[in-house]
């Protein structure tokens, strides 16, 4: 029977979580957190997103402010945020309007304030990468002795999930574009972690019965936004999986608020 990975039911407790210890930081310590977000691009997906982490934010008591800009200006509002004692967490909203200039504007956010890990120097873990490890922790997956894949090495979930699972000292096999066998290593695989953001790149066929597959890649077809996996997994009913919505996304926003909570305590701490 097929067991699914629902990251909607571990969040609420995340988010309960959350808000006892902000409350108790605002209380005990006079501890006030504050996320600031660097929008330089008026799209409808994005604000989307923003409205989220806003939403997310006030629930737990964080401060979350919206800095919206013309890109020209991030440079300076970034070094601005950067010696504002009272924010805590900085992110740069992406996709950027022109988006050569990512990695530039990335970098520029102090390691202890980055809190999407993805300026190279963070002292904190990726989001992703983190609600992939609560989603799998939460329904007792046992990463112990299982031969794990991990599917695309992008900066943002494979390369710093990968990281962390061979410090931890699990077995874990690498695909990327170059891997020529890629069908040998996911059909030996136990358990199956894709974020490729190519739609189908994982067919039923390659995966054995009974293993453990999380979808974390983001994908657009024909309007819909689906995920790696083929349609044709989902028929199977012998596999520990993640919904087609409903995964690891929402734990990706509890693990950004965490690292919030981290950054104010660890400046608190400094």
């Amino acid at each position: 029977m097929k067991k699914e990975l629902n990251g909607r039911e571990l969040a609420g407790y995340i988010k309960e979580r959350q808000a006892h210890v902000v409350r108790r930081m605002i209380q005990a310590e006079k501890i006030y957190p504050k996320l600031a977000i660097v929008q330089v691009k008026d799209d409808p997906v994005i604000n989307t997103y923003v409205r989220l982490k806003k939403s997310y934010g006030s629930d737990i008591k964080i401060d979350v402010r919206v800095h919206e800009i013309d890109q020209s200006g991030a440079g300076q509002v970034i070094e601005t945020l950067n010696n504002d004692k009272s924010v805590h967490g900085i992110i740069v909203q992406l996709p950027l309007t022109d988006i050569s200039e990512t990695d530039e504007l990335l970098q520029l956010v102090k390691p202890e304030k980055d809190v999407d890990a993805l300026g190279g120097k963070t002292t904190l873990f990726p989001a992703t990468p983190q609600a992939i490890l609560w989603l799998l922790g939460g329904y007792g997956v046992d990463l112990k002795g299982k031969k794990i894949a991990i599917v695309g090495q992008g900066k943002l979930v494979g390369a710093p999930l990968t990281r962390q699972l061979m410090i931890d000292g699990h077995d874990v096999a690498v695909i990327d574009e170059h891997t020529e066998n890629m069908h040998d290593i996911l059909i030996d695989s136990d358990i199956i972690i894709t974020a490729t953001g190519k739609h189908g790149v994982i067919t039923s066929n390659d995966i054995k019965q009974g293993a453990v597959v999380v979808d974390a890649g983001v994908a657009s077809e024909e309007g819909k936004t689906v995920g790696d996996l083929s349609s044709d997994v989902y028929e199977r009913d012998d596999l520990i999986i993640t919904p087609t919505k409903g995964g690891v996304g929402p734990l990706t926003v509890c693990a950004l608020f965490e690292n919030v909570i981290l950054a104010a305590q660890n400046q608190k701490n400094i």
